[in-house]
Order: C-alpha cells, then sequence, then structure tokens
C-alpha cells in the first residue's frame, strides 16, 4: 500500500512540480498496530483557543510576523492561533529532553529519531493517538502508510504522526561539475575508482583547494562504503557496527571487521598520501568549504546537493549515487507528537490534519508571507527574500509530497532521481525491510558512549589515514573497541536484530 500512496504522489509531483489544493480523504489509509481504528469525528471549534507547538530551531527575526500572517487563516478555518516555541540548536540537547518532564502545558512538538523519539514514548512522554489520528486528522491518516505507522508505535500504541515527505539512505559523491569537465570526465562519478580519478585532477591542477571536504565532525567515507557495498548501520549514531539487509540472517559486525574492510583502509591511507585532505582535518571547524569553493568533492545526502547547487548555481553541482540498496529513511526520522500535557489533544490534530492537506495554509505555516519572506516562480518554486528575516519553519515533519515546494535552482535531476528511488524500492525486501527497526540503548549505555568515543580516537584517524602502518592501527582499533565494550553491545544489537526479523514472521 506504501508503494501505491507514495508512487502516485511522486509520479503527480513529477509531472508538475508542485501540487496544490487539500489532500482527500479517499486515498487508502492502512492501520498498524496503533494505527487505531476510530472514525472520522467532528471537532468543536465554538471556543477559541491557543494552541502551543515546540520546534528545534533558532528562532527567526521575523517570526512575528509570519505568526501574524498564519494565525489570521487559522481563526477563520479552525478558531485557533499557534504559538510557536523555538528551542535553539546550543541548547536543545539539555533543554528538549527536559521539556517533557517539566509538566509544562503544551500541545505539539517536532520529534525525531535523534531526539529519542521511541525512548520518550516508552516514559509517557506522548500522548496515545490509536484512534484520534484518525479522528480528529483522517486527510492525514488517508495518506499514511502502513510502514509508516508501524514505525511511529511503539509498544502497541501509536505515540506519533509520521511525516509524509519520504527521505533515502542514499548517500554519495556531491562534487563540482564545472571541475568534472575541466577534467574531461563526463561519466557520472559514483565509484571509488571515478572519485579518485577526479581528486587527482584537483590535486594536480587546483592547489587552492582540497579534494575532499574533511572536518571535525569526522570523515564519511566508511559509511558511503558500506553503503556502496549493501551493508547497513544498525543504528544512525552507532555507525561503528553492520549488517547486510540482504542475508538469510543478518550478522551485527564492527566496521574494522567486514570483509573488505582492511583494504579500504588502505585506500584511505593512500588518498591521505596523495594530499585528498588536511593532515590536520579533525582539528578543522570549516563545514562549508565544499559550497565556499575551498573543497572539490564531499560525500553527503541528495538534499544537501540539492541546496549546494541553489547556493553556487555557477559550479553545476552533481550528485552521483553510491548506495548500492537504497531505502527510505524511517518516516519518525521527521515526526510531530501530542505532548501527554496537551489540553486541547483533538484541536492540535485537526490542526495538523491542515497543516498537511491545505496548501495555502501550509504555505503560510512553512514559508511564511508571500512578497515578504519569499515569492513563487511560474513552476511554483520558492525563493526566500531574506535570509536574515525568515528562512523556512523547523517543524519538517509538516513537509508532504503533495505540498512542499522545491527551492527555485534546484535541477530537474533532482526530482528524477527520487523518482527512480521510488521505482525501485519494494515493501519488505532488503534495506527496506529494516527501515522501522529502532534500536533501544538503555541496557548499553555506558559501553556505546565508551565505543563512541573510541571510535573517534581510533577509527577516525585510520579512517583519515594517519597511519604507518594500517594493519597495526587496525588491530589497535579493535583492541581499544573491545575494552570499551564492544562485544557487549554487539550482543544486545543482534539480540535485538533477531527480534525485529522475528516480529515480521521470517
Amino acid at each position: 500500500m506504501k508503494k501505491r500512496v507514495l508512487a502516485t504522489l511522486l509520479a503527480a509531483a513529477m509531472g508538475l512540480s508542485l501540487l496544490t489544493g487539500c489532500g482527500g480523504g479517499s486515498s487508502s489509509g492502512g492501520s498498524a498496530s496503533g494505527g487505531g481504528s476510530g472514525e472520522a469525528a467532528a471537532v468543536d471549534t465554538s471556543k477559541e483557543v491557543e494552541l502551543v507547538m515546540y520546534v528545534i530551531s533558532d528562532r527567526p527575526a521575523g517570526q512575528d510576523i509570519v505568526d501574524e500572517n498564519l494565525n489570521k487563516l487559522l481563526k477563520e478555518k479552525l478558531n485557533c492561533t499557534l504559538k510557536i516555541n523555538w528551542i535553539g540548536w546550543a541548547e536543545y540537547a539539555q533543554k528538549y529532553p527536559l521539556l517533557f518532564s517539566s509538566g509544562e502545558a503544551f500541545d505539539m512538538a517536532y520529534c525525531a529519531g535523534w531526539l529519542g523519539f521511541s525512548n520518550l514514548a516508552r516514559r509517557g512522554a506522548f500522548m496515545e493517538l490509536d484512534t484520534m489520528l484518525q479522528q480528529y486528522a483522517p486527510d492525514n491518516y488517508a495518506l499514511q502508510s502502513e510502514t509508516a505507522l508501524a514505525q511511529a508505535t511503539v509498544d502497541g500504541h501509536l505515540y506519533a504522526v509520521p511525516t509524509l515527505l519520504p527521505t533515502y539512505t542514499t548517500y554519495g559523491a556531491i562534487y563540482r561539475g564545472d571541475i568534472a569537465s575541466e577534467a574531461g570526465i563526463t561519466d557520472t562519478i559514483d565509484t571509488f575508482e571515478e572519485v579518485e580519478q577526479y581528486c587527482d585532477y584537483i590535486v594536480a591542477n587546483h592547489p587552492e583547494m582540497e579534494a575532499i571536504n574533511e572536518y571535525s565532525s569526522g570523515p564519511e567515507t566508511s559509511l558511503v562504503w558500506t553503503r556502496s557495498n549493501g551493508l547497513y548501520d544498525i543504528d544512525a549514531n552507532l555507525r561503528f557496527l553492520f549488517y547486510d539487509p540482504s542475508a538469510e540472517h543478518p550478522t551485527v559486525t564492527p566496521l574494522y571487521d567486514l570483509d573488505g574492510a582492511t583494504d579500504f583502509y588502505k585506500r584511505m591511507k593512500e588518498w591521505s598520501d596523495k594530499g585528498y585532505w588536511s593532515k590536520s582535518a579533525l582539528a578543522d571547524t570549516d563545514s562549508q568549504k565544499t559550497q565556499n569553493g575551498k573543497a572539490g568533492l564531499t560525500f553527503h545526502n541528495i538534499d544537501t546537493w540539492s541546496g549546494y547547487t541553489v547556493q553556487q548555481p555557477d559550479w553545476d553541482f552533481k550528485y552521483g549515487t553510491m548506495t548500492k540498496d537504497v531505502a527510505h529513511l524511517p518516516f519518525t526520522q521527521d515526526c510531530m507528537v501530542i505532548s501527554n500535557t496537551s489540553k486541547n489533544p483533538e484541536r492540535a490534530l485537526a490542526l495538523w490534519n491542515l497543516i498537511t492537506t491545505d496548501q495555502e495554509v501550509y504555505d503560510a505555516f512553512y514559508y511564511g508571507i508571500e512578497g515578504t519572506t519569499y515569492e513563487l516562480n511560474d513552476q511554483g518554486q520558492f525563493t526566500i527574500l531574506d535570509m536574515d528575516l525568515y528562512s523556512t519553519n523547523a517543524m519538517w515533519a509538516a513537509r508532504t509530497m503533495e505540498l512542499n515546494r522545491n527551492q527555485a535552482g534546484v535541477p530537474e535531476e533532482y526530482d528524477t532521481i527520487r523518482q527512480g528511488w521510488e521505482e525501485t524500492i519494494k515493501d519488505g525486501v532488503g534495506t527496506e525491510k529494516f527501515t522501522g527497526f529502532v534500536l533501544d540503548t538503555t541496557n548499553i549505555t555506558t559501553e556505546v558512549a565508551a565505543c563512541t568515543n573510541a571510535k573517534q580516537q581510533y577509527g577516525w584517524p585510520l579512517e583519515l589515514g594517519y597511519t604507518d602502518d594500517v594493519e597495526a592501527s587496525i588491530e589497535e582499533y579493535r583492541q581499544a573497541m573491545k575494552a570499551a565494550g564492544i562485544d557487549k553491545v554487539v550482543e544486545e544489537c543482534q539480540k535485538q536484530l533477531d527480534a525485529y526479523i522475528e516480529s515480521l514472521g521470517q
């Protein structure tokens, strides 16, 4: 069913670039455990209420005028207003968990796996939506897939409204098309051999820049290498453990013990010795080198690529997919939760239904005021008029295939590539089968922290080729991880992965 809904939405989006109007309730919506069997119910709008929403980001300077414009619409359509509270990037790690333990009464919040969705759900932070989603947000519910609803279900109860905009597991090469043309490279760069050819040219002809963007947050090359071999990381926060989703009995394995890992690390030393990146990359805090002309290539996802093309259109940025088995990221990667302290959960869900199915409300909520904060071109693509005033809303969970607009300057290939992925992704096959798996690290918190530190201390320098003896450094890394408790982490991850596979009846 997911494929029918998403394929229909994507085909329409590809053909029109933009869909307008409301999402209809005629689409067949599935119900997962916790998905509910409630029927659509009328929302009492006789009393005006103020709903309160929390998002993660720094508050825009122009938020007041955006709120004023939005609330005029909301009063007309739902007799309510919305107050958005912003938790800044510098404080979210401390403040976000406290939000749900403080007893503060509020209605809605952005959530995601990286914000601890499943753990917060188990602690009772969110209201159960088992029947309420279908009752009070029926149009949104009709567009939800069984897969998405299952991913938002924890211990038998639905605790979130998943995003309706699919994102993907793909990583790849983002590189300067103008430099590739200069080097005589006409094929898409999507293999390690082609990356080498491109980087060799940069080292020889563009001394003003690094070939590959590496900096203090750590290298991405091992993630690209594992994805290019069809392997998947057990968790976004444990990218030192991988498994093969196509295997009959997937085995959780540390990165350094994977087949071909030694050859991978030796190649990274060769790249380092060639000068593809700085010898002090881990002390470099500049993450913007690719888009500011100081690096020729970076490894990341398709949305990062589309952003670069908008920022630097003259450089003709290209994207080479380097993921063998493309799948969706969890639909709870961006989701909306109703706080357990909400006094108006029905109206909050009705508001969410409106935001995610009404183009006029979505535009006012997400982009602001046309002519003041953004403008549209003839293709329905948006341009931010003043980044210091307002860009877009940080409630990313509101984005849908129907209503979301591409930014002006995003190349046509962006939609074409995504459409190609949608055509190849199959429910319950390969990596897609595991997108609903959520690791619970409660029993291994100490070991995970220690292994993460060991990865940064020993794994990152090894991956950047900062070694005179690759095999000796691999063994040093392995012993450091053993001392940190990697065996216990592997055992717990394997146990949970086996249980997940058993729950699928496979």
